[in-house]
Parts: C-alpha cells; sequence; structure tokens
C-alpha cells in the first residue's frame, strides 16, 4: 500500500447533492509501474476505493503476467534454432567413409569404425573444444 497514491475528489454525474459535497471518487496510482485506475461509480469514497483497489490490482497482475510470458518466449526463442542447415552438428557421408562435425571442423575417414563405438578422437576433441570455451568465459569474466 505504501507504493500506491490515493487522491481522492469530487465526483461528478448523478447522485444528488451528496456527490457534489463529498471527496467521494478516488484516483489510484502505482508508483512503480506508472499505472493510474478511477473510481466513481458509487457515492461512498470506501465503496470507490475498494473497487479501485480491486481493479488496479488486476491491472498490476496482468503488467507482470505479460513480462514474465514475454521472459519465456525470448527464453525459448533463443533456445530454439533457425532450422537452418547452417546449424547441422555432423555428417555422415558413407559412399565416402568420411564424418564430419562442423562444430569442430573435424573429418574422420573411419565411419564404421565410428558406428561400432570408436568414438573416442571425436569425444576428446569435443572435450578439449569445451574446455577451451570454458576457459574464455572464465577469463571474460
Amino acid at each position: 500500500m505504501s507504493e500506491i497514491r490515493v487522491d481522492t475528489y469530487r465526483a461528478s454525474g448523478a447522485g444528488g447533492q451528496h456527490v457534489n459535497k463529498t471527496d467521494s471518487a478516488v484516483r489510484l496510482t502505482h508508483e512503480p509501474t506508472g499505472i493510474v485506475v478511477e473510481c466513481q461509480d458509487d457515492r461512498s469514497q470506501h465503496k470507490n476505493k475498494a473497487k479501485a483497489l480491486a481493479l488496479l490490482s488486476a491491472k498490476i497482475y496482468d503488467v507482470e503476467k505479460q513480462k514474465v510470458e514475454q521472459e519465456k518466449a525470448s527464453e525459448r526463442k533463443s533456445l530454439v534454432g533457425t532450422g537452418d542447415r547452417s546449424e547441422k552438428i555432423r555428417t555422415y557421408n558413407f559412399p565416402q567413409g568420411r564424418i564430419t562435425d562442423h562444430r569442430l571442423k573435424l573429418t574422420l575417414y573411419n565411419i564404421e569404425n565410428f558406428l561400432d563405438g570408436d568414438i573416442d578422437e571425436m569425444l576428446d576433441s569435443l572435450k578439449a573444444q569445451s574446455n577451451a570455451e570454458k576457459l574464455l568465459e572464465i577469463q571474460e569474466s
């Protein structure tokens, strides 16, 4: 409630002399977000304030929900690739007996052994590249 500024003023419209004499209309401003809500539906300031608080909390909830959804969408978008062929990881060329790992720029010419489980050379290269990237991250931070 400390983040909400409450302004009262005279309402206009139907309600007779009571509306014209009392400060029954309420304007609530949420300071951090700048969201403003006004209510002058009722003759009572307390009822108008309660309605305005309900409206304000609903608007703040919507804004926060949109922020969370945008963050999730941007995170999801950064995780999903473009689907281009440029993002391929490995090519298996059976007629030439060749395996090319495009991340490592490594080409091996023993596809039969690789498919039988002899993948140590490829794994060692991947580990070395991963370690080098981690070292760069540590040095940059």
